[in-house]
């Protein structure tokens, strides 16, 4: 384990080349991989900076590049794979639950609260209220813990939210399930959200605004 090293900033100098190492850091940070060594990193700056002579030949970089690359392809699709594996198995799993309905599209919804009232159409804005998780339970977004509703056009978000939204009326509140197609796709959406996720909402559709 690299120790942290003692670092004067004192100087504007000092506290601009500390801002530089911020910089490079979170570059490796963002292109990480299992085995990346600091030192080595660091050992690799000061040689170059100075131009001193570089312990390995530009020419043998590349087959440990290559070797490096093929792994972390290959963890990739292993991961993408089990993904895969446990979002069907979950889709499947609560779509035999007797209270879910399943769509033509594959969307997965649970009347929690019935409203009242003309659903929204599609060119509608509304107003609502959600907790976003995984499939495990874990919450990545949520206007509620927010303490904030959220206004949007129906088309304007994801399509099983443009979905679900149709089939709502005012005041109801809903569970619904996304599969990744109906939700951020093989794409996904950020570092928040995985390729091939499927996507679990509590929303509460709070009001029909015009």
């Amino acid at each position: 384990m690299l120790l942290q090293p003692e670092v004067e900033l004192a100087t504007d100098e000092q506290k601009v080349s500390y801002g530089f190492g911020l910089q490079f850091g979170d570059q490796l940070r963002r292109n990480q991989f299992e085995g990346l060594d600091l030192e080595a990193v660091m050992a690799g700056m000061q040689h170059w900076y100075c131009q001193q002579q570089s312990l390995i030949a530009d020419g043998d970089l590349n087959p440990s590049y290559d070797a490096i690359k093929a792994r972390q392809q290959a963890l990739a699709e292993e991961v993408s794979a089990r993904r895969r594996q446990l979002a069907g198995q979950f889709l499947q799993a609560n779509a035999a639950r007797e209270e879910v309905s399943t769509t033509a599209s594959g969307l997965q919804y649970e009347v929690l609260e019935a409203g009242s009232g003309e659903p929204p159409a599609a060119r509608s804005t509304v107003l609502t209220h959600y907790h976003g998780s995984f499939v495990d339970g874990t919450v990545f977004d949520s206007s509620v813990q927010r303490g904030e509703p959220v206004r949007f056009g129906v088309h304007e978000v994801i399509p099983g939210w443009t979905e679900a939204l149709q089939l709502m009326r005012p005041g109801a509140r809903w569970r619904i399930v996304c599969p990744p197609a109906l939700a951020y796709g093989d794409q996904g959406a950020g570092e928040a959200i995985p390729p091939g996720t499927v996507l679990v909402f509590e929303i509460q559709l709070l009001k029909v605004l015009d």
